[in-house]
């Protein structure tokens, strides 16, 4: 599609050097003709047209650094980077999966062009967002990531579990932001991926059971792709979204709509 290309941008990608939708996005943009500077700790071999640089997404300082070094002009971000909570604590669930992730976002801004685009990944986890607004905005409205490391320290019963409210902090925050961006002709959107075939699958199985996951009711029958969900990413990143901003996109394959309707639950 035309209006997808990248040719000639300047993109840079948090989280994006995995085998998750990062690294899917990574190649889609390297082959649509980006520049692509990647932010991770992971750094396999580079296909051609992207960059890695070696960065601790939980350490400010770091992303900060990062940025710098890349410099300007960039036409998008992409905040793929995220841990499913597991294999860290909820504090530092929340300081990369949120504070890292605005950090991130706000070092970049001065480099993004007008008409460009920060995309964000969530989750349907943070799926009920609405519910916990008043609860969360607090820390949306804090300064800096030691404003949010702070909150946070204070907030240990609101951050217990850890992936769904760093998700819903991300899905409040992308929307708060898109007002203030907007004045500067920068979109921000975030997408909420239902299961998806990422290296993540086995922390989610971990946490909570496979035959979980086995009976998640999925209305398309199946989990999504990486290149599924990097597929959205590259439209909200792109021209063909210059009127969206502010959302976040449901890309789960029906079950949060199943769920809404009455027609689908999941077992607890």
């Amino acid at each position: 599609m035309p209006h997808q290309s990248y040719e000639g941008d300047r993109v840079v990608v948090s989280g994006g050097g995995g085998a998750g939708m990062g690294a899917s996005l990574v190649r889609k943009l390297t082959q649509l003709g980006a520049e692509v500077h990647v932010l991770d700790l992971k750094a396999p071999p580079a296909p051609a047209g992207a960059h890695f640089h070696v960065t601790d997404l939980s350490d400010p300082e770091a992303i900060s650094a990062a940025v710098a070094e890349i410099g300007g002009p960039v036409t998008a971000l992409f905040n793929c980077v995220g841990v499913p909570g597991n294999r860290t604590s909820p504090l530092d669930t929340m300081l990369i999966n949120f504070a890292g992730v605005r950090h991130l976002t706000e070092a970049v801004v001065p480099y993004i062009t007008a008409g460009g685009s920060v995309t964000t990944v969530a989750s349907q986890a943070g799926s009920h967002w609405a519910e916990h607004v008043e609860t969360l905005l607090p820390l949306v409205r804090t300064k800096g990531f030691d404003g949010a490391r702070e909150w946070c320290e204070e907030h240990p019963a609101e951050i217990a579990v850890a992936y769904p409210a760093s998700k819903e902090a991300v899905v409040i925050w992308t929307q708060y932001a898109a007002v203030a961006l907007g004045e500067q002709d920068i979109r921000v959107n975030c997408t909420l991926p239902g299961p998806t075939a990422t290296p993540m699958t086995a922390d989610f199985e971990a946490m909570t059971g496979k035959e979980f996951w086995d009976t998640f009711p999925i209305p398309l029958g199946r989990p999504a792709t990486p290149d599924e969900q990097a597929d959205v990413l590259l439209f909200l990143g792109s021209p063909a979204a210059s009127c969206i901003t502010g959302s976040a996109l449901l890309t789960d394959g029906g079950t949060s709509g199943g769920i809404a309707t009455g027609l689908l639950s999941i077992a607890h």
